[in-house]
């Protein structure tokens, strides 16, 4: 069985051939003619793409949806302007020495300036631009050079999915003359075959999280479970929903709060929701998002949305009190810029088509205008007391308890939260360890208790 690094590879490479024998068809064409023809173009048309690699479909999704929008020549002369343009953005990174042909310079002593192309600080080989793509496929051509300056539009596949694009530029220099960039994780899609996850870092301050439980193991009350099922009900269907030719134009992503006190379940429900529904959980670290420096929250934000944007994840912003608390009176320039964030929050969050959680301990400390936006809301309240007996027997199942541990008199008499109780799970089991034994003793449970409930200003 072929894997999908090596059915990339053996399309990759076929595609790269029919590069090779395109750009050496074009600089011999180049010699007589500035203006590149529709007929050299037909004449030189990209390979048909099977569809059993990650770079095969996606060429047959760029075709299809092209399709759509031209017919005939028109659809044969966009796809290869497609072809050509993906094919340019992956060169540098699998095969860098098939652009060495740009390396050429004029009768003047200087680089050809219609061939475009950048020299990076480490890399030595030709990184093309723009300008590479319209010599390559129009030359002195306008008509061309117009009709396909189209694949860097904000409504073309390689922009929605954040496939590739243009880098941007600065100063009023020519657009053309940015670097044309695949994304991360589509490089890693086309070549290894394996999703890209991003590093937590200081540029992508978010990071995944999963677990091992399954919702067996969480312990939550009917009312409680009932707004769950309801809410994940909401991630299964929000994008049929956005399908829907008249829901659609209400229904942008999905936004929901989970609140209610600490360790009440809410963190371990989104991993649980992500898990079944095969979505990766990504906790934004809110400390790395705000910062004082005016204009960095938003920017730190913007790299958030956009890395998300067209990605099957779960951003979750847990403890989001900081980000997403009461707008204040405007009193001074700080309280003004806070406000700007807010605003900006706001408008990110409408915008972003995917699933965004919120958890808070206090939902009253919300701006009512992100509690407008929530499709759905759960609280998450301290475990009744049957619910505590079901958690203290799970957190001790398989370990023998000495006779004076009463769970039924335990879990009437304290009021702890499911994550109390597993930091006092935590503490007997150390203990029985250093024993070297498989018996929680009475002691300790009190002990591990105490502590617990001197965390929680509370005393037995």
């Amino acid at each position: 069985m072929t894997s999908a690094w090596q059915a990339n590879a053996l399309d990759l490479e076929n595609e790269l051939n029919w590069f090779n024998n395109f750009l050496l068809q074009r600089a011999t064409y180049g010699q007589t003619n500035q203006s590149v023809s529709i007929d050299f173009l037909i004449d030189n048309i990209p390979p048909m793409m099977p569809l059993n690699s990650h770079f095969g479909l996606l060429c047959n999704q760029l075709a299809e949806k092209t399709s759509l929008l031209y017919q005939g020549t028109d659809f044969v002369l966009h796809h290869l302007a497609e072809r050509m343009t993906l094919v340019l953005a992956l060169s540098p990174h699998i095969r860098p020495q098939a652009l060495d042909i740009f390396f050429h310079q004029n009768q003047f002593n200087r680089d050809f300036t219609e061939f475009g192309g950048l020299k990076g600080s480490v890399h030595k080989g030709f990184l093309p631009t723009g300008e590479t793509l319209m010599y390559i496929l129009a030359g002195s051509n306008l008509e061309l050079r117009f009709a396909f300056v189209q694949v860097f539009k904000q409504t073309h596949l390689f922009h929605e999915k954040s496939i590739l694009s243009i880098e941007e530029i600065t100063n009023n220099e020519p657009d053309l003359s940015g670097k044309i960039i695949i994304s991360k994780e589509y490089l890693q899609l086309l070549t290894t075959g394996e999703p890209y996850q991003p590093q937590y870092s200081q540029t992508f301050p978010a990071q995944k999280i999963t677990t091992s439980l399954e919702w067996n193991d969480l312990v939550l009350d009917y009312h409680t479970y009932t707004e769950v099922t309801e809410f994940r009900a909401w991630i299964k269907h929000y994008k049929t929903l956005m399908k829907d030719k008249k829901l659609g134009k209400e229904v942008t992503g999905f936004r929901g709060l989970f609140y209610g006190e600490s360790g009440t379940g809410k963190t371990l429900t989104t991993k649980l929701l992500g898990k079944e529904l095969n979505m990766d959980i990504y906790r934004i670290d809110l400390s790395k998002i705000v910062s004082k420096y005016i204009g960095e929250t938003e920017k730190n934000l913007h790299t958030i949305f956009e890395m998300a944007k067209f990605r099957d994840w779960i951003l979750f912003f847990d403890e989001g009190d900081a980000l997403f608390g009461k707008r204040s009176e405007t009193k001074s320039s700080n309280d003004r810029y806070a406000n700007q964030e807010t605003a900006y929050l706001l408008q990110k969050i409408e915008e972003h088509p995917g699933v965004l959680i919120l958890a808070t301990n206090i939902r009253a400390n919300l701006d009512k205008a992100f509690l407008r936006r929530f499709q759905a809301e759960v609280y998450f309240g301290i475990p009744n007391e049957q619910s505590r007996l079901t958690l203290w027997k799970k957190a001790f199942e398989g370990w023998e308890l000495e006779p004076k541990i009463d769970l039924q008199e335990i879990a009437k008499k304290y009021v702890v939260s499911g994550a109390a109780i597993k930091n006092i799970q935590l503490f007997c089991v150390v203990m029985a360890m250093e024993r070297q034994d498989n018996i929680i003793l009475y002691d300790d449970f009190i002990e591990g208790l105490r502590k617990q409930l001197w965390k929680e200003g509370k005393t037995i």
